[in-house]
């Protein structure tokens, strides 16, 4: 028997020993109750409600607390003025005014409805035109140097002129109160279309158009490619300023210019001496204003190129 054999041997007997002089190892199961591990599931759940509820929380109790205050004011001034309608009764004049809001009961008495929606009408109708006009033109203008200089004398004088001055000019020209409510539209509308898509146009980087040169586009890809999708934010912009200023406008013009419509019903419900109607309009005008607003920022969102 060799060396190599005789420890071999030694290795194997010594661990032979170890294995018989070792201890048991008691095995031992660890349990976690059911309802432990259940509330450890809930708590991100129950986290994630809590946290959703603060943030609503906050997003919701400061507009309620502005309004809050308004109506406090509102009720004390109208409680020191004689005449004026606090919000208790005006909430109950609105409720009986929109009980049957398309009421007809002759052409110069008609209910509150068909009024808003002939405003509506007319604005749009005078928003389109200048939103056909106006885009083309800011495009133009803003495309080249050239006719920025020749159109910039023009904005610059006509465009601070009031939108009603325009209206007896209508009123020569289209010989109608309709088609006169229509033209201030437009004029109103058609500034912001204008300078806000040409600025827009002007700001498109000279290293696009460059590359446009180098792979020879025609104007058509040039502005449906580089243009409008650099333009679109400038170019809402303008659309959102447009429209608002248009349906503000739509009440003074339909003032002057009788007819139907929400500024002919504030002036018929003022001849009436209604104050509760009055104030009741105001909030129409800023409830549909703001609407038309948050519908163009939908649309623009829809059409976003970012």
């Amino acid at each position: 028997m060799n060396v190599v054999s005789l420890k071999k041997e030694n290795i194997m007997q010594k661990s032979e020993e170890a294995v018989t002089t070792a201890p048991a190892q008691p095995v031992v199961a660890v349990v976690t109750p059911l309802s432990t591990t259940a509330a450890k599931a809930t708590a991100p759940k129950r986290g994630a409600w809590v946290a959703t509820a603060k943030r609503g929380f906050e997003w919701l109790l400061p507009p309620v607390i502005g309004l809050m205050v308004f109506a406090a004011i509102w009720a004390t001034v109208a409680a020191l003025t004689q005449g004026l309608p606090g919000p208790v009764k005006t909430w109950q004049s609105a409720v009986e005014l929109f009980s049957d809001p398309f009421y007809i009961n002759n052409p110069n008495d008609m209910g509150i409805g068909w009024n808003i929606l002939s405003s509506l009408q007319r604005v749009a109708t005078g928003f389109g035109l200048a939103a056909i006009v106006g885009i083309p033109m800011g495009f133009v203008i803003g495309r080249y140097a050239f006719m920025s200089r020749m159109a910039a004398p023009i904005i610059s004088l006509l465009k601070p002129v009031s939108p009603l001055a325009w209206l007896p000019i209508g009123l020569l020209v289209f010989k109608a109160a309709n088609p006169a409510a229509i033209w201030v539209i437009f004029i109103t509308a058609v500034w912001p279309m204008i300078i806000n898509t040409a600025v827009g146009v002007s700001k498109v980087p000279q290293d696009y158009m460059n590359v446009a040169k180098v792979l020879n586009l025609s104007e058509w890809k040039v502005v449906t490619k580089i243009l409008l999708p650099y333009v679109m934010p400038y170019m809402m912009t303008g659309v959102r300023l447009s429209i608002g200023a248009a349906w503000l406008v739509i009440v003074a013009a339909e003032m002057l210019t009788g007819g139907m419509g929400i500024g002919f019903w504030v002036w018929d419900e003022w001849n009436n001496l209604n104050v509760e109607h009055i104030i009741i309009a105001i909030f129409i005008v800023g409830i549909v204003g703001l609407l038309l607003e948050q519908l163009l920022v939908l649309v623009a969102k829809r059409y976003s190129y970012e």
